[in-house]
């Protein structure tokens, strides 16, 4: 089970990364997680503050300077037990975390203190974590394509070594199970490491999520942090850019090829907004921080690769209400450069991985990128899904007997395909019983290249279901 680390604990670590703290002022106001400091000089924002009361300490971050004496700060802990008249003290610096190469295989909270009962980190390297991005002329480009055995995935809508994917789903459509795949693929197909930030993630949930990784053995190669739900804003707001300090570390420490999953970061913007609310800033469209932009931008733009190594990410985004119109879900797009988009109406149709494969898309979809092959077979697989899609209406009313002989045959490949682009995943293994399977692009393009040619014509779709490559079905 997750372990509970006492504040002590947690402060006797920070204390370690920074210079002897002074003090610097009192507490003059508690609302929430948010206090008013009276501060004898002021500290720079971002600065990390203690106070200490009952031979315990909390954490606090500078968010807002109100005049020439008074603060106003974020607390990364609970509020019990804070009171007017607390003396506050500077540790010198922003909050640190540990950093070392033991961190894999770890569960760690936004302090870089164990959640999983072990030992702490054992180590004099300290990383702040809102370190700047990598300069310019040290970054370098995203790459070829990053293979993950996903069949819908790699044809349609690739990864990109060294960019951003977001995956876009309202609730229960089955983004964390596609995270789980995409970390056991990045240890087992490109021997690389993994760092798993959990924003405001449930205890019930981090709790599977680590049992589950440790079954499927890849927990070596794993780093989960979680700033969960019932914490302080302050901490969802964070844990993302702690975890991103860890991703960074991995890659310039291990030169390996480093999956940064980020799960949920629609909740990174909750956490900004209500922080925002407590910090009396007006709210802008539809209730969002007018910082939005701005927030989304300052983690986002630390994602980069260099010679040394490569970050990939993939961020699962909870969509409001299915709307992919929503501000929040346009400032994360906007950074992203392939898009997984998630349908109810494919789950309810119990196509799973429930991927739309005509919303998704990838910017690097050019023969350039994929070559001529891999580009002609996904645009014909695109073609006859949407053909597909045009025509289900008709179909619904008339039949598909009213259908010309081209588009009964076009719905007809289209359908199989549908069905083949499904398929079984080893996290999900124990509960469907199926176990899972990971297809190589080469196999897919070939599948999809006899579907479009005709060759399985004559197969029953049920065939074509929740099945790896097509080899060994009769034709």
């Amino acid at each position: 089970m997750l372990v509970q680390v006492s504040r002590n604990r947690q402060s006797s670590m920070h204390n370690t990364a920074t210079e002897q703290s002074t003090l610097i002022g009192t507490i003059t106001e508690v609302h929430g997680p948010v206090v008013v400091i009276r501060c004898d000089r002021l500290p720079p924002l971002h600065q990390a503050l203690r106070g200490y009361f009952d031979h315990d300490s909390c954490l606090f971050e500078v968010h807002q300077h109100l005049d020439q004496r008074h603060i106003r700060a974020i607390t990364l802990h609970g509020t019990g037990g804070l009171y007017r008249g607390m003396q506050v003290h500077d540790t010198g610096a922003p909050l640190h975390v540990p950093v070392t190469p033991d961190c894999l295989g770890r569960l760690l909270n936004i302090f870089g203190e164990p959640l999983d009962g072990g030992e702490p980190l054992e180590t004099d390297e300290f990383r702040n974590i809102h370190g700047d991005p990598v300069p310019l002329w040290d970054a370098v480009g995203t790459g070829a394509i990053l293979e993950t055995g996903i069949k819908v995935i790699d044809l349609l809508c690739p990864f990109i070594r060294g960019g951003k994917t977001g995956l876009f789903g309202g609730a229960g459509v089955g983004k964390t199970v596609l995270v789980m795949e995409f970390m056991q693929a990045v240890a087992s197909l490109h021997s690389g490491v993994s760092v798993f930030a959990g924003v405001g993630e449930r205890i019930r949930e981090a709790h599977e999520l680590w049992h589950e990784i440790s079954e499927a053995g890849v927990l070596p190669q794993t780093l989960l942090m979680y700033g969960q739900m019932d914490e302080s804003p302050g901490v969802r707001f964070r844990i993302g850019l702690a975890a991103l300090s860890y991703a960074e570390y991995l890659r310039d420490s291990l030169h390996k090829e480093v999956l940064f999953v980020m799960d949920n970061i629609f909740r990174f913007v909750q956490a900004g907004s209500e922080i925002s609310s407590l910090l009396g800033r007006m709210p802008a469209t539809v209730g969002y921080q007018p910082t939005l932009i701005s927030e989304v931008a300052e983690l986002q733009d630390r994602i980069l690769s260099t010679r040394e190594g490569a970050i990939t990410s993939v961020q699962a985004v909870y969509v409001p209400a299915d709307d992919m119109t929503d501000p929040a879900v346009s400032a994360i797009l906007s950074h992203l450069d392939s898009k997984v988009v998630l349908s109810r109406a494919q789950a309810g149709k119990g196509i799973y991985p429930a991927v739309e494969p005509l919303q998704s898309g990838s910017r690097m979809m050019d023969r350039h990128t994929l070559g001529d092959r891999h580009y002609s077979v996904a645009e014909g697989v695109r073609e006859h899904l949407a053909r597909y899609q045009e025509l289900e209406d008709v179909i619904a009313m008339l039949g598909v007997e009213e259908l010309s002989q081209q588009d009964r045959q076009i719905v007809m490949r289209a359908r199989k395909l549908q069905k083949y682009l499904t398929q079984p995943f080893r996290a999900t293994a124990s509960h469907t019983g199926i176990a899972g399977v990971s297809v190589p692009l080469s196999t897919t393009l070939t599948d999809c290249e006899a579907f479009l040619r005709g060759d399985y014509d004559e197969t029953p779709e049920d065939h074509c279901y929740m099945r790896g490559s097509m080899q060994g079905v009769r034709v």
